[in-house]
């Protein structure tokens, strides 16, 4: 049990580095595109490409969010040393996902379906980008607190 126990741990890792690496392209690269573009071209571009974003970030979060608890808990039941910095990245990788409950879910259909309107767009970008910043923040620390769990080893 301990070596699928450690692969757990290892692939909780690797999978939170993807993620917050995703979530700095965006941030970093997606939503300055975003931002400079005219609005009505904006939420055409976001029309496009909805199921895009779709389909990448949502099984990337859902493996994410799966390995990051599964580390957490078998860190626990196990008494590993990072256990409680496993279970801090599961915490922290569940507020990620929560996030999208309580923001990301209606901002993004507003954009896919243009009910945002044309002049409430850039306010609305702007509340994006601020969420989105705090989301990729607490990925970033989720992915750091997951890595020195798997290197902890007293």
């Amino acid at each position: 049990m301990h070596v699928a126990f450690a692969v757990v741990r290892f692939l909780s890792v690797a999978t939170l580095g993807i993620f917050a690496g995703a979530m700095l392209t965006e941030a970093g690269l997606l939503v300055p595109f975003w931002r400079s573009l005219e609005p009505a071209e904006f939420l055409a571009w976001y029309r496009a490409n909805d199921q895009r974003l779709i389909d990448f970030f949502a099984p990337l979060t859902t493996v994410t969010v799966l390995l990051a608890v599964a580390a957490g808990a078998v860190s626990i039941w196990e008494g590993h040393p990072g256990r409680w910095l496993s279970a801090l990245a599961a915490a922290l990788a569940l507020a990620t996902l929560a996030s999208f409950f309580v923001y990301f879910r209606a901002a993004n259909l507003s954009f896919a379906t243009g009910t945002v309107g044309v002049t409430n767009v850039a306010t609305e970008l702007a509340r994006w980008a601020t969420w989105h910043w705090w989301r990729t923040g607490v990925s970033c620390v989720a992915f750091a607190a997951a890595l020195l769990a798997l290197c902890r080893t007293r």
